[in-house]
């Protein structure tokens, strides 16, 4: 019995250890096993330690740092410096404002004293459209004699265009002016023979000699201008009119600095005919008088438009019962609101008119809207009858006063019932016009302008000073839609010729993909600085006309200005006093920006956001407090109201900042301080970071430079070579007559000065009117700061230890592939050193690092290093390009130290070193330092950044992009185990696209940039077409083509899905199919530009020193990688077992994503926004009655009905016949 039992013992056993035999191999090739912890530490140590002896070196940063050990550290005051911010854009703004005021004297007087000259026709002025310039051809003389014209009946004059010599100078941005006269535009729609235009322009060359008085007296002024009632403009100095857009659409009496300064604030309410008669030739001239009206609103106006036929129903459902204010954004939305709108059935007057005074009433007794001037303006095609019962109830309370004017524009050339409506303009101080044409649309509709501007000018000697908000010079916003427009054809033309070169493989879902992300790419482009346009305020102020007989007509003459570019007025707040990661903006009365860091106004790098203008403070103040979308804080928002009210005030918030092309995100506490520019509806507000801005560099007594220069101290020999370069945008220096080529000429020739005996610094920026301004001015205390360092750092650029013959110097260039090391200081100061392989390669001189570095503390690098500093002091911040692996070029990694200086327990940043070294040696470092453990199979290993970015990778094409788009799965579990940290970026500047309805086609009729978007969209097809059929690449296209192209109303068909026959070919080449496929995928789906909200998702890393995660290991597939950090780095490093299984589906991505806010069905952000209208600030002038306007008659000129007697008798004699 033994011997069986001990067999089944042993046979057990034997089984036991078989199974453990097998499962052996099983249990060594567990993922757990693959990642040495240990190991993995030694290789972040070693490149840690390796990278940061290479910047060490190479940046000399202890030698920088002891060269600021004279400098001293004090407090920042930023209630002192905001004051003297204010102060200073007051001073400025007063010399505009003086200046505009001397034009308006002088109009106004040289119109009185010319009041009976008579129009001449023949005469010649320079006209900014064809003057010549000398060389030009001479166009010939027409001949024969020109045709009549039909509008006046007479020959049409021809004037030889006037000769002028034009400079470009650099105050005017490089445009060739000429300042001995000022040049005239005159809008398309305007007849410049005109006795009352050709008129205006005789007496308004008078102005010359006062527009050339105001620019000797302030040299730093802009473009002067006269904007005439009549539509021309005359502008000083004299210039051409550019003409590399389709159509001028440029109109003065158009702009905001125009209609704010002829008229006071106003409600209006549009009341547009719904009736059935409204059709065809009417409702398109309907439409175009109420797009008009609404192109003359600015954002101190409100408005609201109302169809009405049996019931009154609002363009835009949820603006039912308010007014809304006349922003870019509301104005879009009602506009795209009247586009789609279609008469019914018959107009009730009278439920229109009782509904737009009771809304004007509500939002008077409501303190709501304008709280100034009233009006309905009325288009329709006749009236039954008058109403007066209406308006004896809301409107003819308290005679002669009338609340609310009432302007009615009858439309059509054949109408009875023109009087009942003409009768309620006259009688409620309106004006009444008839129009029958669309091209007389604009001239007519602006006749309301003098009417609203009569107690302006009834008044006299009231002249309101007018600030307008930013806008883009001499841009029109409709181009920005037509220029989209134009971008999409060169999306499908692009398309068309990929197709050609690469086929069937373009339709690829890989390659879809990756066009589609490209071209997105491209609209996320939202530059914060673009020359593309030229932003600016501008001051303005009304011309009357003083004539004895004009309280009869009580007319306005114009309007004069000048312009103050956003630039001149961010260097009048000196950075250098902010320091790093400090800013200031304006804010204006209604809450918007006037300019802001953060201020994106185009996309795409060149077209202007259909809402650019209307960014509130808080939209780009964004607090770190997880809210949601437009949730605001209850701080921020009584902050807003605090600046908005002009009041002077501080208070400190925790932030996030994004930068570097909003994918990076810092949180910072920050502190705020403003007051308010007096005389101006603008409020300053300044913040610097509450951690390292509280206190700033300073220089000691006997380092100032008239103590240096009595010394001995040549200034210019502290600036020399050639390898430095000063903040472009800063003032550091100036000269009121001069214009240097280069900052750095400019900064020498003044230095030159100072050492001469004798040398003053000038008080201030601007003088105090009347103007005796300085010939130069220098910022004292950034001109000791600045030459101060560079006499401290003068070594760096010159460093004989960057020789080539130092051995090991000559090591690290090798092994690193280091190009350049640079030294930037608070001051605004870059210095660099370039590495070459020969002697003969140093005459470079820096030019490729220079070229794009020159703006010290404002750079990337330089803000990222002093964040940096406060994780850990002895560190590096290193960095890639975005998306870098996708090029072809050498990629350059850049690595960056704060220099940091200590006196009495307060620090304050004094500099910011680094270098440039080759990514592919970053690249063999770490393979020599983790040998080929990271080139099987089984291991992914990466280096990231602090905010999740691929700086090395095995794969180099994933160099730069966000890690979780590369492996969402592991960055997921980054987030999970507080490795990184999400945070939440709102973008409300964002623009998305919507689907173009084209089936209304009244909308071509409004611009003349529809008609030739068709005309270019048909050449497309065209050649499109052709193109096919010359290559051959699809037979029987054409077949396809009328479908495709042949609807009369340009829509578009829908983008197909994709076949799953669309490779299939026939004995001919392409299948019918396959060709019907990519043409109708080619095929250009049109897309509209709308406001919207988005979201960025971006990630920073946990400053924790010692996070436990840290200190974990890996374990089997449940936590399949190690992380630990680079010392001395921003820098983590990433090992991942790739035998564990991989969820590809995950994806994180820090691209923008639209908000849902979850509206509802026809909502828009319009509509969202409105609902949650912010606190605004009235303007302090509103004059909106005269005691004597009862007494001006002049309303409007009744119908002509005589000019069709002779069609009336034709049909009733046919009638008769027939």
């Amino acid at each position: 019995m033994a011997w069986p039992r001990l067999l089944a013992w042993w046979r057990l056993c034997l089984g036991l250890l078989t199974i453990l035999v097998c499962l052996a191999p099983c249990v060594n090739l567990q993922p757990a096993e693959n990642i040495n912890y240990n190991l993995v530490h030694s290789w972040a140590d070693k490149l840690g330690m390796e990278l940061f002896h290479l910047g060490d070196f190479i940046t000399r940063r202890k030698e920088v740092q002891e060269s600021f050990k004279d400098a001293k550290v004090v407090s920042r005051n930023g209630a002192s410096i905001v004051d003297s911010m204010a102060k200073e854009i007051e001073m400025m703004m007063d010399l505009k404002v003086s200046a505009v005021r001397r034009i308006m004297d002088t109009a106004e007087n040289t119109a009185l004293s010319h009041q009976n000259d008579m129009a001449d026709k023949m005469f010649s002025y320079y006209s900014a459209k064809e003057m010549l310039e000398p060389g030009d051809p001479v166009p010939p003389i027409p001949t024969p004699a020109p045709d009549m014209d039909k509008d006046i009946g007479e020959p049409l004059i021809y004037v030889q265009p006037k000769v002028v010599v034009l400079e470009p100078r650099p105050e005017f941005h490089n445009t060739p002016v000429n300042f001995s006269v000022s040049s005239v535009h005159v809008p398309v729609n305007v007849f410049d023979r005109a006795p009352d235009v050709i008129k205006a322009i005789q007496w308004s060359e008078n102005l010359d000699q006062i527009f050339r008085d105001n620019y000797k007296n302030d040299p730093t002024l802009s473009w002067q201008f006269f904007g005439s009632s009549t539509g021309f403009m005359r502008q000083f100095p004299a210039s051409k009119w550019r003409k590399d857009v389709p159509v001028d659409l440029y109109d003065c009496r158009l702009r905001s600095w125009y209609m704010e300064a002829a008229t006071s604030p106003k409600d209006i309410v549009i009341l547009m005919d719904g009736s059935g008669s409204m059709l065809g030739q009417r409702l398109d001239i309907a439409k175009h008088v109420v797009n008009t009206i609404l192109d003359t609103l600015g954002t101190n106006d409100f408005v609201n438009i109302f169809t009405f036929a049996k019931e009154v129903t609002p363009v835009v459902a949820c603006f039912e019962d308010t007014l809304i204010q006349a922003n870019l954004g509301n104005i879009r939305e009602l506009k795209e609101g009247i586009e789609s709108f279609s008469p019914k059935s018959i107009a009730n007057y009278t439920a229109a008119l009782t509904k737009a005074f009771e809304l004007l009433e509500e939002t008077k007794l409501s303190s709501r809207g304008a709280q100034c001037n009233q009006a309905i303006m009325i288009i329709g095609d006749g009236a039954p009858e008058n109403n007066r019962e209406v308006f004896e109830l809301h409107n003819w309370r308290d005679p002669p006063y009338k609340p609310v004017r009432v302007f009615t524009y009858l439309i059509g050339k054949e109408v009875a019932n023109w009087d009942d409506i003409r009768w309620m303009a006259c009688e409620n101080q309106g004006y009444y016009v008839h129009l029958s044409d669309t091209a007389e649309v604009r001239e007519m509709v602006l006749n309301y302008i003098p009417v609203m501007a009569r107690p302006l000018v009834l008044g006299r000697h009231d002249h309101p000073v007018i600030w307008s908000q930013v806008y883009a010079d001499i841009e029109d916003t409709k181009l920005s839609d037509y220029l989209w427009d134009i971008s999409q054809c060169e999306y499908q033309k692009a398309d068309v010729l990929e197709y050609w070169q690469v086929h069937d493989r373009m339709l690829e879902p890989s390659e879809m993909h990756r066009r589609k992300y490209r071209r997105m790419k491209e609209t996320w482009n939202q530059p914060v600085d673009s020359n593309v346009y030229q932003f600016m305020t501008t001051v303005s102020m009304p011309i009357y006309d003083r004539r004895e007989n004009a309280t009869r007509i009580a007319n306005i003459l114009g309007v004069a200005g000048t312009d103050v570019p956003i630039n001149e007025i961010k260097k009048l707040l000196s950075p250098f006093t902010l320091g790093v990661n400090g800013y200031a903006f304006i804010v204006t009365n209604n809450g918007y920006v006037l300019f802001h860091p953060d201020f994106r106004p185009i996309f795409q790098g060149y077209i202007l956001k259909p809402s650019y203008n209307s960014v509130d403070m808080i939209e780009v103040e964004l607090l770190d407090d997880d809210r949601p979308a437009r949730d605001f804080n209850p701080v921020l928002m009584t902050i807003r109201d605090s600046i908005i009210n002009q009041s002077t005030g501080s208070k400190w918030m925790l932030v996030k900042n994004h930068f570097d092309e909003m994918k990076r995100v810092a949180r910072i506490k920050r502190q705020y301080y403003w007051t308010a520019i007096k005389k101006t509806p603008f409020t300053l507000v300044i913040s610097y970071p509450e951690q390292y801005g509280v206190s700033r560099m300073d220089i000691r007594s006997d380092q100032e430079i008239h103590r240096i220069s009595i010394k001995g101290t040549n200034l210019r020999n502290v600036f020399s070579g050639k390898r430095w370069k000063i903040h472009p945008d800063w003032l550091f220096c100036k000269h009121s007559n001069r214009t240097f080529k280069t900052p750095e000429i400019e900064l020498l020739y003044f230095l030159e000065r100072m050492s001469e005996p004798g040398w003053r610094w000038p008080g201030s920026r601007s003088a105090l009117p009347p103007e005796h301004a300085a010939a130069m001015f220098c910022d004292r205390q950034l001109m000791q700061a600045l030459v101060f360092d560079a006499r401290v750092t003068g070594w760096f650029s010159n460093n004989t230890s960057f020789n080539s013959k130092d051995d090991k110097g000559n090591e690290f260039k090798q092994r690193f592939g280091v190009t350049v090391a640079f030294l930037a200081t608070h001051s605004g100061l870059t210095r660099w050193h370039e590495f070459h392989s020969n002697a003969a390669e140093e005459s470079g001189l820096g030019e490729s690092f220079s070229q794009n570095n020159t703006r010290a503390i404002d750079e990337v690098w330089y803000k990222r290093a002093v964040d940096q500093h406060f994780v850990r002091e002895e560190s590096f911040v290193y960095s890639v390009p975005f998306d870098a692996g996708e090029s072809n070029s050498e990629i350059l990694v850049t690595a960056s130290h704060a220099i940091f200086h200590n006196e009495g327990g307060k620090t304050a940043p004094a500099a910011v070193v680094g270098f440039q070294f080759q990514h592919s040696a970053l690249y063999k470092l770490f393979h020599n330092i983790t040998g080929n453990a990271c080139a099987v199979d089984d291991k992914d290993c990466y280096i990231l950044d602090n905010n999740g970015y691929v700086v090395i990778s095995t794969r180099v094409h994933e160099t730069g992009r966000f890690f979780g788009e590369v492996n969402g799965a592991i960055m997921k579990r980054l987030l999970e185990e507080n490795v990184y940290k999400q945070v939440t970026v709102y973008d409300y500047q964002a623009v998305c696209f919507e689907s173009k309805n084209d089936n209304n086609a009244s909308s071509m009729l409004l611009s003349p940039l529809f008609h030739l978007l068709r005309v270019g969209k048909w050449l497309l097809h065209t050649a499109l077409w052709y193109i096919v059929q010359l290559l051959q690449w699809a037979p029987g296209v054409s077949s396809h083509y009328a479908d495709m192209y042949g609807d009369s109303n340009d829509t578009e068909p829908p983008p197909p899905e994709p076949h799953p026959e669309h490779h299939g070919r026939n004995g001919n080449g392409h299948g019918k199919k396959d060709d019907d496929y990519w043409l109708r995928y080619l095929t250009l789906h049109r897309t509209r530009l709308k406001p919207c909200d988005m979201k960025r998702e971006l990630y920073t890393l946990y400053k924790e020193k010692d996070n436990v995660v840290y200190n974990m290991t890996a374990h089997a597939c449940e936590r399949p990688f190690v992380v630990l950090p680079i010392p001395f780095s921003n820098l983590i490093l990433l090992v991942i077992d790739q035998l564990c299984p991989r969820d590809g589906t995950v994806v994180l991505t820090v691209n923008p994503q639209p908000i849902d806010y979850h509206l509802p069905v026809n909502d828009s952000l319009a509509c969202y926004k409105q609902a949650r209208e912010f606190n605004r600030m009235r303007p302090h002038s509103c004059i909106s009655r005269h005691a004597n306007e009862s007494g001006i008659k002049l309303c409007g000129k009744a119908c002509s009905v005589y000019a069709n007697l002779g069609l009336l008798l034709l049909c009733h004699i046919l009638s008769r016949w027939l």
